[in-house]
């Protein structure tokens, strides 16, 4: 993907979270690997989302969107009135409830096109890549790593021109994967080792994808 088509991507979704109710609280919004690097062109565009659960949602419609649309849980796992203004982008898990990591994938990707992968986590982006490096470590599962390599662009309902203007200048310095992870506490061989499964990972995907991940 070109650059500046990726970036143009980027300044789309931070101006949908800014303008359009969600499905579910956003509270950050951060790129990392490929676009965070500077890269032209890049592989694959990395976004990462970190939500808030919703805490006092509204199940009164609950079996209304489930008549209308197949859709169990809303209100509960996604807000009713984002359900009800943007019943399109409603998507569910295998069980049949609103799945808020799929939902935000369709509402904040809308329109784009090519290779595009959103992550979507209650965590905020550097506490989830050391859980998953836990995790993935203890499993010897590294393609489960999330790359650390990030840059965080929305806040809180503020954007951060500065370093968006620094993302779009491909001005910020980052190490290597392997040495970003022996950063993270991995040895050299370890962190190699764990690097190649990443990426091996990554070029195995394609079009776009979307995890959801609770920490």
């Amino acid at each position: 993907m070109d650059r500046d088509v990726a970036l143009d991507y980027v300044e789309q979704i931070l101006e949908t979270v800014e303008t359009e109710e969600m499905a579910v609280p956003v509270r950050e919004v951060w790129v990392y690997g490929d676009v965070a690097l500077g890269l032209d062109p890049i592989d694959r565009l990395d976004v990462y989302v970190t939500k808030d659960m919703l805490m006092r949602g509204d199940r009164s419609r609950a079996d209304e969107f489930e008549s209308d649309y197949g859709v169990k849980g809303v209100g509960s796992s996604v807000r009713t009135t984002w359900a009800d203004a943007f019943p399109e982008y409603l998507r569910t898990s295998d069980n049949g409830y609103a799945a808020p990591e799929k939902c935000l994938a369709a509402h904040l990707l809308d329109g784009l096109d090519g290779e595009i992968h959103l992550e979507v986590c209650n965590a905020s982006f550097d506490q989830n890549v050391t859980q998953r490096l836990k995790g993935a470590v203890a499993r010897e599962a590294y393609e489960e790593i999330l790359d650390p390599r990030g840059v965080q662009l929305w806040v809180d309902g503020r954007r951060d021109e500065e370093a968006l203007s620094k993302v779009r200048a491909g001005s910020l310095a980052f190490p290597t994967l392997p040495a970003a992870l022996e950063m993270l506490g991995l040895d050299e061989d370890q962190a190699r080792e764990a690097s190649d499964a990443l990426c091996e990972h990554r070029t195995a995907q394609s079009g776009t994808t979307v995890r959801g991940d609770v920490v």
